[in-house]
C-alpha cells in the first residue's frame, strides 16, 4: 500500500509541474478507483498531501527559467486560503454524486477554456523568457481568482490551478507556462489547511496515506516541470486539454 500511495504520488507530482495544477486532478480519480475510497475521504488526502510545499523542486526549476511572478503568486495565496474554508463547508453538505457531476462539469469547461483560449502573441512561444501582459490588473482581480480557485479546491480536493492556469492564460493574457508556473508557486503556501480541518472534523482524513502521497509528489513536481519547459506550447495546451477531458469522462461514468 504505501509504495502504491507513493508512486501516486510521483504521478500526481509529473502532471503537477506540467501544468501548475496541485497534482489533485489525478489523485482524486486514482484514490477513488484504485484504492476504493469514498469521494470525500478522497479529497481530504488530496488536499493534505499538497499542505507542505511539496511542489517546491518543480517551483525553484521554473523560477531560474523567469516563468514566476511572485507577487501574483503571493496575491493569488491569500484567495485560495478564503476560498479553501468555503469549498470544504460546500463539500461535506451536499450529494456525493451531485459533487462529482459538479466536478466533471468543471473539468470539461476548464478543457476547452485552456483549448480554445488564444495565447497572446510574445516571445514565450519561442523561447522561456517570462510573458505577462502589458495591461495592469487591479489587486482584488488576482485574490478574487485565488478565492474561486480555493472554492473549487475545497470542494474537489484540488489545489486549484485548474481554475488559476486557465484563467490566467484567458483573462490574465499570461503564456500558459508562465500561467503554469505562477500557479504552482501560488499553491506552495498551505493554503488548502481550512479544507482539510473540514474534512478532518468530518472523519474524512488519513493522515498516513496523505504523507505517503506527498513524499512522492516532491520528486515528481521535479521531473514534470523539467518535462514542461521543453514542450512546444501548443503542444501542451492540447495535451492539458485531453488530459482534463478524459478525467471528466471518467467521474462522469463513475458516478453515473
Amino acid at each position: 500500500m504505501e509504495i502504491a500511495l507513493v508512486s501516486l504520488g510521483i504521478v500526481a507530482g509529473i502532471l503537477s509541474g506540467l501544468f501548475g495544477i496541485g497534482g489533485g486532478i489525478v489523485m482524486v480519480p486514482v484514490l477513488i478507483s484504485f484504492f476504493g475510497m469514498e469521494l470525500l475521504d478522497a479529497n481530504a488526502i488530496s488536499l493534505a498531501a499538497m499542505l507542505l510545499p511539496v511542489g517546491i523542486m518543480g517551483v525553484i526549476t521554473y523560477y531560474k527559467a523567469g516563468l514566476i511572478n511572485v507577487k501574483h503568486s503571493l496575491i493569488i495565496a491569500i484567495g485560495l486560503l478564503c476560498g479553501s474554508f468555503v469549498g470544504g463547508k460546500i463539500a461535506v453538505s451536499i450529494d456525493e454524486s451531485l459533487l462529482a457531476k459538479l466536478y466533471a462539469v468543471y473539468l470539461l469547461y476548464a478543457a476547452g477554456n485552456y483549448l480554445f483560449t488564444k495565447s497572446p502573441k510574445t516571445t514565450l512561444q519561442t523561447t522561456n523568457a517570462i510573458s505577462y501582459s502589458e495591461k495592469e490588473f487591479p489587486v482584488w482581480s488576482f485574490i478574487a481568482l485565488g478565492f474561486f480557485a480555493g472554492i473549487t479546491a475545497g470542494m474537489f480536493g484540488k489545489g486549484g490551478g485548474l481554475i488559476i492556469v486557465p484563467l490566467l492564460v484567458g483573462f490574465f493574457q499570461y503564456n500558459p507556462k508562465a500561467a503554469t508556473a505562477t500557479s504552482l508557486a501560488a499553491l506552495q503556501l498551505p493554503v488548502g489547511l481550512p479544507g482539510v480541518v473540514i474534512y478532518a472534523h468530518d472523519g474524512h482524513l488519513n493522515l498516513a496515506y496523505a504523507a505517503f502521497v506527498a513524499i512522492g509528489i516532491v520528486g515528481g513536481t521535479f521531473l514534470g516541470s523539467k518535462f514542461a519547459l521543453k514542450l512546444p506550447v501548443l503542444f501542451f495546451k492540447r495535451m492539458y486539454a485531453v488530459f482534463l477531458c478524459a478525467v471528466a469522462i471518467y467521474m462522469v461514468v463513475k458516478y453515473l
